[in-house]
């Protein structure tokens, strides 16, 4: 199965926790972009805590016991985050990926600090958010090129929402493993 149509179908999963998180947060919207856009926040709120929770000496954190070859650090899931959200915006915008998107989506490799990569995570959620502000009920369907493809807006969208859900997960399992609770982040 295509990438895209795994992260089509991640998305549609993903979507509807991720619109039930955004709606218990804040006024129920009153337009499908207003929709896209606190779906796009949940995400944003969660990362961004955790990256901010993970010590800086713990960026180059990767599990080692078991058969964890090839995983990324934690730093570089917080890059990856970022990375696709930019691919995603871009694609949504019609724009040319205004980032080095790095060796397998991880990244610029100039980017190490933790301040560095949170502000490039923080970043890179405004740019999807100024991409997802131009999605409405009229341009849903509009087919827009993602890596290549054909898709429409929504399935950008939904792909959009639902990534940085599943990293969040990778995300927590990392602080676990360090010791640092999620649950506490600030």
């Amino acid at each position: 199965m295509s990438r895209c149509r795994v992260l089509l179908k991640l998305a549609l999963v993903f979507a509807a926790g991720a619109n039930i998180y955004a709606q218990a947060v804040q006024p129920a919207p009153k337009t499908a972009t207003e929709v896209f856009q606190q779906s796009v926040s949940g995400p944003e709120r969660a990362t961004i805590r955790l990256a901010e929770a993970m010590p800086e000496t713990k960026y180059s954190f990767v599990p080692t016991n078991g058969r964890f070859g090839g995983v990324r650090t934690f730093a570089q899931l917080v890059k990856h985050i970022a990375v696709d959200n930019y691919m995603m915006g871009a694609a949504l915008l019609g724009e040319k990926v205004p980032i080095d998107v790095g060796l397998h989506e991880n990244g610029p490799e100039t980017i190490t600090t933790k301040a560095q990569i949170v502000e490039f995570l923080r970043d890179s959620f405004a740019y999807l958010h100024k991409a997802v502000g131009t999605v409405d009920q009229g341009n849903l369907m509009e087919s827009v090129s993602y890596e290549g493809v054909r898709l429409p807006r929504l399935a950008v969208v939904n792909a959009a929402i639902s990534h940085p859900w599943d990293i969040y997960g990778q995300m927590i399992e990392y602080l676990r493993m360090n010791d640092v609770d999620p649950q506490k982040a600030p």
